[in-house]
């Protein structure tokens, strides 16, 4: 086990928090997976999801172990040539995709001969944050021209967030966020970022207006957005309403101690409860205390992505720690606040404790890109303490010859002014 242990090359501390992180999944991914058991099987016996969420968590890890030993450096090249691929996905999955327990979206395609659905906007996001760091880095020496990083940055990332709208409008959003934002961190002109964002308004605008005109383009979408947002903000009864109502049932049933691990009841009423609102099972079972606990968990590998990213030796490392490391953590704040309906229900699932086999995949590939960055770092720290260490034996050595020398020479001086013959002769 030390051996394994040591074989872990990156940010101990980062690490440290997502193998706690995938722990705690357990208890909870077990309880909620109850009711899914029961209307699935008929018996409630939840043991086949522990193992299949195992199996996930296992998967999990070797990606990061695998991941990581790759030198970060070379994933500027590959979303380069991963990104026309991921559009190709994309289209695909508007296409062909596949509709999971009830969704009314078409976000996942079916893998072949192996069964496992697979989300391609979560791939596609750790593609275009890679581009985007790529592109940043290379273009900070001086301010760019806009018309040509419209060309070379921006008209890559409408076109992703394009082919993800339609679908999932909570992703899009997140992702075009994740990116102004790794913008202004990587100094693109504040100018350029404001045409961008009122542009990305009038291009959903349009969107709206189009799938409204053409509603059969885009069956549902506009019309879910809307009554998400209406039933927010109003008292109007619909299907997302009764998702909040028994989730906040839940979390007030919960108090300061919880019920306590496996004793939650509204998990049998909470639909997705072992997914997009396992927060809320979480805060039942564990009460206010767990809430927080898992809340602190979220931030303090915030800040220790944060630190990661001000060790990077690189911009580009810089970029591709804080552009694949905050969404993680943003996502997982959305996903607390629409479980305590601060934000309208977006389908986002909270990251590296909800069950679900792609979304913990592809947060497990970001998570072994950011490991490598912080393996260079320690790599570089480490050659330089060893060529600080060749550089005090160095000094040792010639301050030690210089020593034998100036003692040689102060033996032969006495010996040149006591016992030299000629003394007595000057002298007299």
């Amino acid at each position: 086990m030390l051996k394994i242990i040591n074989s872990l090359k990156g940010d101990k501390v980062i690490w440290a928090f997502v193998a706690l992180l995938a722990l705690f999944s357990f208890m909870p991914v077990f309880s909620a997976s109850s009711n899914l058991a029961y209307m699935r099987h008929g018996s409630g016996n939840a043991v086949t999801y522990l193992i299949k969420h195992l199996a996930h968590i296992f998967i999990g890890f070797f990606i990061i172990y695998q991941v990581h030993k790759i030198p970060y450096h070379y994933f500027r090249g590959i979303s380069r040539i991963a990104l026309p691929i991921v559009w190709l996905l994309l289209i695909y999955t508007l296409v062909k995709g596949t509709v999971i327990e009830g969704a009314n979206a078409s976000r996942w395609i079916q893998v072949p001969f192996i069964g496992i659905s697979f989300q391609t906007s979560t791939l596609a996001a750790i593609i275009l944050y890679i581009y985007v760091a790529r592109y940043l880095s290379k273009k900070r020496e001086k301010e760019p021209n806009f018309k040509e990083s419209f060309i070379d940055l921006w008209i890559p990332v409408f076109i992703t967030l394009m082919f993800i709208l339609p679908a999932n409008f909570s992703t899009a959003a997140l992702i075009f966020a994740m990116v102004t934002m790794l913008a202004f961190i990587g100094k693109y002109p504040l100018k350029y970022i404001g045409l961008i964002i009122g542009s990305g308004v009038v291009v959903l605008t349009m969107f709206i207006l189009v799938a409204k005109a053409f509603p059969d383009a885009f069956p549902n979408r506009v019309d879910t957005w809307i009554s998400r947002i209406d039933s927010f903000t109003s008292d109007k009864p619909n299907e997302d309403d009764y998702q909040i109502e028994k989730a906040k049932i839940a979390i007030a049933s919960g108090g300061v101690y919880g019920l306590g691990p496996g004793k939650s009841v509204q998990k049998n009423f909470l639909p997705q409860s072992s997914s997009d609102f396992i927060y809320a099972i979480i805060v039942e079972e564990y009460g206010l205390l767990g809430a927080l606990t898992v809340m602190g968990m979220y931030l303090l590998l915030l800040f220790r992505f944060v630190v990661a990213a001000h060790k990077a030796n690189s911009m580009f490392g810089k970029l591709v720690v804080i552009g694949l490391g905050f969404p993680i953590i943003f996502q997982a704040l959305i996903n607390m606040a629409v479980a305590v309906e601060l934000l309208p229900v977006t389908g986002q699932t909270l990251p590296l404790i909800s069950s679900g086999g792609s979304s913990v995949w592809m947060t497990c590939i970001a998570i072994g890109i950011i490991l490598s960055v912080t393996k260079k770092e320690e790599e570089i720290a480490e050659e330089l303490q060893e060529k600080q260490k060749r550089e005090e034996a160095l000094q040792r050595l010639i301050d030690k010859q210089l020593k034998e020398e100036e003692e040689a020479g102060n033996e032969e001086e006495n010996f040149s002014i006591e016992d030299n013959p000629m003394n007595a002769i000057l002298n007299k």
